[in-house]
């Protein structure tokens, strides 16, 4: 077959294969070019998921009687004339594809009318442009699109689309992602002619909450800090939804660059890194964020949709990102206005048993970070000196005469003075004064809110992971020589990989030396690990499959100390005294990341005092 041009038609279709996938990309073509024009209410109609009809109106500038043809032209477009323009983009549309590529898998029309002309024109076609002379029509000004039957020529493509309801929750996505990012400009659409939803424009020297609320739900804003900060010539702000928010799945994360909603694996990267020290492996953040940047230190020519990007310094933006989000989160703490709290709605009848789900609301809010003089990790200067002489490492239980092979004596509770309700409490921190331990997993305490359930490995294997993360930035973790070496038998490729990170294990306060082809002695190790399970750590560290720690949550060196932490952190079953647990109970109130242990589980609940009167029909 001769090498030969291209008719303009197929083209167009080619084209058509990149810009217009479904038709949530093309009503997001039509909505972008109404921004462009300046529209300040935008109104979008779809039937039958949007294969039936598509009709986006808007109230903007409208375009000239002289150019509508020319606008169904491949690229013709009025956003950019030179290299330089196209450098400096800021136009959501620019490559002139849009236009021509819906109207040739589609029966089209274009409708509009400028402020000053007597009436509308309108141009169409049926795949091809029917006439290049606008015929007159009526409207009272902006632009008009309708698009019917899409692929009617390509009945092909009509067979990879999925359902009408599916069709339509890409539409829904698309709009909200849209109307997110101009909260200035008013949105409404309709599926079947019923409204899904209506929103009025806001002042854009307002924070855009109010847009967020009617987008993402209430509950995102109730469970989400605000974040604003300019640093470099870039500015990052918007909302960042807090680790007890986390999703199942990744539908509420909306992330802008220059009012632009983008797919950056970049900046997907950065997020991840954030959130990995509070976040599960299977878990998803909840975020809109919005990235300020020069338009010419960023590439939106990357992909026909337009929703890749490239960073001419990506590394700074990348830290920025990070840097921001990451020091949000680092500076929560428990607070006991807004804390991880039981809402009424997870109990039943006062008759029925009450249940703690996943699916609780938990918030938190910010406290001033604290200095580092102030931080106290395992248990607090206020308890009973009974730690390991030396090391500041606790021991979180005194033998006593009962432990010697007795069961231990069950832990009642220990009741507070009578008098007003929660003057036990006072003087307390946010997490309040422990009263009891419950089946030796969970510290039950009082607050002024009502009740606190505190998972008791979960929290100290927090305290301690944000001690040996300090320690070892400020140089290595401080280790102790074994009187006797402990003697461990492994596979042999084991013990080669762990001579390999002999170097790298001595920061963390392990030592050893290899005594044949598959034992090894181990001759130190940090303090907190000197009565814990050696063997079953360096197995776990030589495992980088480890389900607990994929890669994507912690970097090699967190992963160590994440390992060491929890190994260390009290057991089940532990007997706790109240020194102790209230001793933990301060130290999570000055921990960073406190709120989640390292493997982005809660580490305390509450439950507040009109809910316990509710659950016992008290003041009916």
């Amino acid at each position: 077959m001769p090498i030969r041009l291209l008719p303009d038609s197929l083209v167009n279709q080619i084209k058509a294969g990149e810009v217009v996938e479904r038709p949530a990309a093309v009503i997001k073509e039509l909505v972008e070019n109404a921004l462009d024009a300046g529209a300040t209410r935008i109104e979008v109609e779809a039937e039958q998921g949007g294969l039936g009809l598509i009709r986006v109106r808007d109230d903007g500038h409208g375009i000239a009687r002289e150019e509508l043809a020319l606008a169904l032209e491949r690229h013709a477009t009025s956003k950019i004339q030179s290299l330089d323009d196209l450098e400096g983009v800021a136009s959501l549309g620019f490559r002139g594809e849009a236009l021509p590529s819906i109207l040739s898998v589609s029966r089209m029309s274009l409708t509009s009318r400028r402020a000053d002309d007597a009436h509308a024109w309108s141009v169409g076609g049926d795949g091809l442009l029917r006439e290049r002379e606008p015929q007159p029509a009526a409207l009272a000004g902006g632009t008009v699109v309708e698009v019917l039957d899409l692929f009617f020529n390509t009945p092909a493509r009509r067979k990879f689309l999925k359902s009408e309801s599916t069709e339509f929750r890409h539409i829904d996505l698309a709009l909200r992602r849209l109307a997110l990012a101009r909260r200035d400009v008013a949105f409404a659409w309709k599926n079947n002619g019923k409204r899904v939803l209506d929103l009025r424009a806001l002042s854009v020297q307002s924070n855009g909450e109010e847009r967020v609320r009617e987008v993402c739900g209430a509950d995102f804003i109730a469970n989400a800090l605000h974040i604003d900060e300019e640093r470099g010539g870039m500015r990052l702000h918007g909302w960042v939804g807090l680790p007890s928010f986390s999703r199942s799945q990744a539908d509420l994360q909306y992330l802008y660059v220059n009012g632009r909603a983008v797919r950056d694996r970049l900046l997907g990267a950065a997020l991840r890194r954030a959130f990995a020290d509070v976040l599960h492996s299977t878990r998803y953040p909840a975020f809109v964020l919005y990235l300020e940047i020069d338009p010419r230190g960023v590439d939106v020519n990357v992909h026909p949709q337009k929703t890749e990007v490239r960073f001419r310094d990506s590394a700074r933006v990348h830290e920025m990102l990070f840097g921001v989000v990451h020091r949000a989160l680092k500076d929560l703490r428990p607070d006991p206005d807004q804390h991880h709290r039981i809402g009424g709605s997870d109990f039943g009848a006062a008759a029925a048993p009450v249940t703690f789900g996943t699916q609780s609301r938990l918030a938190y809010t910010m406290s001033p970070t604290m200095s580092p003089s102030t931080r106290h990790w395992g248990i607090s200067e206020s308890s009973p000196s009974n730690g390991i002489a030396g090391t500041g490492w606790p021991l979180l239980h005194t033998p006593s005469a009962s432990d010697d092979g007795a069961a231990p004596l069950p832990v009642l509770p220990v009741l507070p003075k009578f008098g007003v309700p929660g003057e036990a409490a006072r003087g307390e921190g946010p997490l309040g004064q422990a009263i009891a331990q419950l089946h030796g997993i969970f510290i039950l305490a009082q607050n002024e809110r009502g009740m606190i359930l505190v998972d008791a490995h979960a929290a100290h294997e927090r305290v301690l992971y944000e001690r040996l993360k300090r320690q070892l930035a400020e140089g290595s973790i401080p280790s102790q020589q074994l009187l006797v070496p402990t003697m461990l038998r492994l596979a042999e490729d084991q013990v080669e990989t762990l001579e390999a990170r002999r170097a790298a294990l001595r920061q963390f306060g392990l030592e050893f030396d290899r005594v044949g082809p598959t034992s090894i002695a181990l001759r130190a190790v940090p303090p907190l690990l000197a009565g814990g399970d050696l063997e079953a750590l360096l197995r776990s560290l030589l495992d980088d499959e480890s389900e607990a720690h994929v890669d994507e949550v912690l970097n090699a060196q967190e992963r160590v100390l994440a390992e060491m932490a929890c190994k260390a952190a009290i057991k089940a079953h532990r007997v706790l005294n109240l020194h102790e647990m209230n001793a933990l109970l301060r130290d999570m109130e000055r921990t960073e990341f406190a709120n989640q242990c390292n493997h982005g589980r809660p580490t305390w609940v509450q439950l507040e005092m009109h809910e316990l009167d509710r659950l016992f029909l008290r003041g009916r």
